[in-house]
């Protein structure tokens, strides 16, 4: 796994940079542990809060030195934190109560958005209008055991159908989802901006179930599902609280940012390899998604309940273990309370 980690680092990852630190060599402040952090897919909107804190000099500014690295996977990228190659990822929440029921403490320190940020696409000719039409249908999800993968099977199941009646298919993100979308790998699936932004404006697919506001989401999981965030091994936070508040610090700060800036704005801070050379797209992603940052790093615990619920019917693991499972484990909110005004 270290082997894989460091291979990442410095091919795929040469955006972040890789300065070979250990996690046990000092910060900036000479006390301070460096600290890896694995992102579910740097360039993901749904993710952005993690690589603007960079860009922005946040992460210096708190003394930390944060190397960020990146993995198309949610469900891959909670493996490297549990082999203690990362001291954190940034991802969905869910992870957090999915690795509860395999003994795993792993809680969200700082909680990003309040919704998933996630679309379903169908294809430009697609038949399919809503969730009752997955029946004998190619549905993409980014893997399986994702969070994609559960969402899916919750909207299926919620318009009455079952797990046989539709193929979920392995169809990535970025290029590889829009290739699958293209060549009629999938007939529809669940993906993110920027993702989500091409394949509508170049008519390839359409939005079918928007999930990257509070009302979407709602009408669509029957509730709040608090997604982005970032999470860390329990043990790692309680040895290291000072860190972890400066991380809370940085990322809040940066959460505050966009709510009192301009798509534009934010988008001009990102790196520029981002926009894939299309700036104005990129503007248009960022637009389309930005709304669902919650601006405070709060959990709500509506919305932790909830995405319990949805994982108590649909992950194998924390089926028939929804009573066994303590959410106040799952995540805290002592250090984003403590984030000054």
């Amino acid at each position: 796994m270290r082997k894989v980690l460091a291979l990442l680092c410095c091919t795929a990852l040469a955006l972040t940079g890789c300065r070979g630190t250990s996690p046990d060599d000092a910060g900036g402040d000479g006390t301070l542990p460096s600290i890896r952090i694995m992102v579910g897919g740097i360039d993901k909107v749904i993710y952005l809060p993690a690589k603007l804190t960079e860009q922005l000099g946040y992460f210096k500014a708190e003394g930390l030195q944060v190397q960020l690295l990146t993995e198309p996977s949610g469900a891959t990228a909670e493996n490297v934190l549990i082999a203690g190659d990362v001291q954190g990822v940034v991802g969905f929440y869910d992870h957090t109560i999915d690795l509860q029921t395999k003994g795993k403490c792993i809680e969200s320190v700082v909680q990003f958005a309040d919704v998933p940020g996630e679309v379903e696409i169908v294809g430009k000719d697609s038949d399919v209008k809503s969730p009752a039409d997955f029946k004998g249908k190619k549905l993409g999800v980014t893997s399986p055991g994702s969070s994609t993968d559960f969402l899916t099977q919750y909207l299926a199941t919620k318009a009455g159908l079952e797990s046989g009646d539709y193929t979920t298919v392995k169809a990535g993100a970025g290029q590889t989802f829009i290739a699958a979308i293209d060549n009629g790998g999938i007939d529809a699936g669940m993906t993110t901006d920027p993702t989500a932004a091409q394949l509508v404006s170049t008519g390839k697919g359409k939005v079918l179930i928007d999930m990257r506001t509070e009302e979407g989401t709602k009408a669509a999981l029957g509730g709040l599902y608090p997604a982005s965030s970032l999470y860390m091994d329990c043990g790692w936070v309680g040895e290291h609280p000072e860190a972890v508040q400066k991380l809370a610090n940085a990322l809040v700060k940066t959460l505050r940012w966009i709510g009192s800036h301009k798509p534009e704005e934010i988008a001009a801070k990102m790196p520029k390899e981002y926009a894939a050379g299309n700036p104005d797209l990129y503007v248009k992603a960022v637009h389309d998604s930005i709304g669902m940052f919650n601006g405070d790093g709060l959990m709500k615990e509506e919305g932790a309940r909830n995405v319990l619920e949805v994982l108590s019917l649909f992950s194998p693991n924390v089926k028939g273990k929804k009573d066994q499972v303590d959410l106040s484990k799952t995540y805290t909110t002592e250090y984003v309370s403590k984030v000054a005004p």
